[in-house]
């Protein structure tokens, strides 16, 4: 836990040197393909809640079977944590990411895309959505408060008890945080604000994580898969919508193959 500072600190400074897709309106849009992004997002999404509804209730002598120590050491010590405190805040952050697109209205080239920026963000949000609920539908892991028999059981017995793993504030505020930070750096290359743009995306969801934590709603492992699980989608869905990279004058172009990989760079 100690190098997790150092870790996030080392993560920003590579993202934010990180080539932008280089183009006057950087990102190419096609029914085809944002018809199966959409298409996608929607059956996950679907997925998750049909497994959710079929979720089952803890019964009170599976609540009385439950024993910390027989979690893992990085994990238990979340079952100390209560802190109304932390959960509030936790709501404010992943609240507020959702507004974070909206500051591209006050940048003319941004604003002038924003129809296309907002689609993007869509796929972001859908994607993100499904793929964690499906996620927690599947696992069913217990909350941290499930643990704490301090707590009353009527809050254990909820289908939202067995939502723990991945953490869905976590993950859908990373999911907004790089998300921003990718397009401002696509429509913005050579910005001196990037390096601080990408360290505000690295430490939101960071800080996030850390309150369902610090709130008894979430283990660390479950803060960490849904920071990679968000950050990855907020990063991906602009990136594989770019139009062809540029370095300098150059080209770049990167062709994946089951097997292989080919790489180019022409000027």
């Amino acid at each position: 836990m100690k190098n997790i500072p150092s870790l996030l600190l080392l993560l920003s400074t590579l993202m934010g040197s990180a080539p932008a897709c280089g183009a006057q309106s950087p990102y190419a849009l096609s029914w085809k393909r944002d018809g199966i992004w959409w298409g996608s997002g929607a059956l996950v999404l679907g997925l998750g809640q049909f497994f959710k509804s079929r979720t089952p209730i803890y019964t009170l002598e599976e609540l009385a079977s439950f024993d910390p120590q027989t979690l893992n050491a990085f994990d238990r010590k979340a079952t100390t944590f209560n802190s109304l405190a932390a959960h509030r805040a936790s709501d404010v952050l992943w609240y507020g990411s959702h507004a974070l697109p909206l500051a591209f209205l006050a940048g003319q080239k941004t604003r002038s895309e924003f129809g296309r920026i907002a689609l993007l963000y869509g796929e972001t949000v859908v994607l993100n959505a499904g793929l964690t609920l499906l996620t927690k539908s599947t696992f069913r892991r217990p909350r941290p408060y499930v643990y704490d028999p301090e707590v009353e059981p009527a809050r254990k017995q909820t289908v939202n008890a067995r939502a723990s793993f991945v953490s869905g504030h976590t993950s859908m505020t990373a999911a907004n945080a790089f998300f921003f930070a990718s397009v401002f750096s696509d429509y913005h290359p050579e910005s001196p604000w990037k390096p601080v743009v990408w360290a505000g995306a690295v430490a939101v969801p960071a800080v996030t994580g850390y309150l369902r934590v610090r709130a008894g709603r979430h283990f660390p492992t479950d803060v960490l898969a849904g920071y990679a699980l968000g950050a990855s989608i907020g990063y991906l869905v602009p990136h594989l919508h770019c139009r062809e990279p540029k370095i300098g004058t150059g080209k770049v172009r990167v062709l994946l193959a089951p097997n292989a990989a080919y790489f180019s760079l022409e000027f």
